[in-house]
């Protein structure tokens, strides 16, 4: 069979894998001609994640047979809209696929649903102080429909909103941007399955990220356990549920981020995808559950194997692991660690750079400056801690003075 996968980038490559293993041919659609993951697919094309109708094109080229995305947010509606107009299976509605890709949909439907979330507001540009009366500053602005924190801001005054809204904007698609009123809180991710309406839940994890600079929201580690999956576990559950009955989510992935502070848990953000953090590669190990490969059948129409889904327990998993997604200084790479001798290292299950010697490392405004990632597993806290620390000591990306760039501090335990 023929499969559609929206998007070329590290976080893709994984998916292309999988499913040319499992015998299928596989098109490419991104819209960096020089995508990475390209190489490994059958067919590529230089198309946008986010053009529809130019991905609608590349399905009718290829006479495909499925199509589908993974770890990014906006492509999940685009992916919707080609099944939709190829009469191909997909597993959400186009309802559901536009309510979890625009934030004004979700965050509305949280409040018709009373699904607790920080406080907001849809502002356009003609926005007055009347706007934000009850607001208590700092605030959080976004675009509606972007990702990867592309346009994110925590912001100190109504003057600083003002000032940022055309850079809001610039990310989007839309006149309007959200604000929301910050909420000083951890961050946890709940990546899960959905099988006919029914929830099964496979990791709670704890979600590292910048928050005291104006770029709020970045992601730089996840650590599971969650320090709060025993004490906040029901809760979680009882949401998650909630935003699959009122979200009408029937099957396929999800992608939740919940903030937990003196208020108890707000719900953030959603997503119908496999999470961007490189699940799709650790959830075998950690829950013995190939989400990629359910993915991947599921897109395409085809009968998903569901034992392993209906005899995890997540509350019986001891398993110990963390993502590091590792960013570094602003400047030129003269050299840097190999892959090879990274993966060597203790409990090092997998890595991988997004630059390489020659290339400029930018300043940190989003994901995108994100300069490598590995997963590392430890039996326990401890001894995790132990492996992190091991790699930080050999990872390595050094500027033409011998420093060497790599910022360590921001995801370890």
């Amino acid at each position: 069979m023929r499969l559609l996968i929206l998007g070329g980038g590290s976080g893709q490559l994984s998916a292309i894998k999988k499913a040319r293993e499992k015998g299928h041919e596989v098109v490419v659609s991104d819209y960096y001609e020089d995508a990475p993951a390209k190489v490994y697919a059958d067919y590529g094309e230089t198309v946008s994640t986010f053009d529809v109708e130019g991905n609608i094109r590349v399905g009718e080229k290829y006479d495909i047979d499925g199509v589908m995305t993974v770890g990014t947010d906006q492509p999940v509606y685009t992916a919707a809209m080609v099944a939709e107009s190829l009469s191909l299976p997909f597993f959400i509605s186009l309802e559901t696929a536009r309510a979890v890709t625009n934030k004004r949909n979700m965050k509305n439907t949280f409040q018709k649903y009373n699904i607790p979330t920080v406080k907001y507001k849809i502002l356009d540009k003609e926005f007055t102080a009347t706007d934000l009366e009850g607001f208590n500053f700092p605030v959080v602005v976004k675009p509606l429909d972007s990702q990867g924190q592309r346009g994110v801001f925590k912001l100190n005054s109504r003057e600083e909103v003002r000032e940022r809204f055309p850079e809001v904007l610039s990310f989007s698609r839309e006149e309007e941007i959200l604000l929301e009123e910050y909420y000083d809180s951890k961050e946890i991710t709940i990546s899960g399955w959905v099988d006919n309406g029914n929830l099964y839940l496979l990791t709670i994890t704890d979600r590292l990220r910048y928050a005291d600079s104006v770029h709020i929201g970045i992601c730089t580690a996840h650590i599971y356990p969650s320090v709060f999956l025993n004490t906040h576990y029901q809760d979680i559950k009882e949401i998650s549920k909630e935003i699959i009955k009122y979200f009408k989510i029937e099957n396929g992935p999800i992608y939740f981020q919940f903030l937990i502070g003196n208020e108890g848990i707000k719900v953030n953000e959603i997503a119908c995808r496999i999470g961007g953090a490189y699940e799709g590669d650790f959830m075998p190990y950690l829950t013995r559950i190939d989400i990629l490969e359910l993915m991947i059948d599921l897109s395409l129409g085809k009968k998903i194997k569901k034992e392993r889904l209906q005899e995890y327990d997540l509350l019986k998993n001891t398993k110990w692991l963390s993502v590091q997604l590792f960013f570094a200084e602003t400047g030129k790479i003269e050299n840097m660690s190999s892959v090879d001798e990274i993966v060597q290292l203790p409990g090092v299950i997998q890595a991988g750079f997004n630059f390489r010697p020659g290339d400029i490392i930018g300043k940190i405004e989003n994901a995108t400056e994100r300069a490598g990632y590995f997963i590392v597993k430890g039996e326990n806290r401890e001894i995790l801690k132990k492996n992190l620390q091991r790699v930080y000591q050999h990872l390595k990306i050094c500027n033409q003075s011998g420093k060497n760039l790599v910022l360590k501090e921001y995801g370890e335990l």
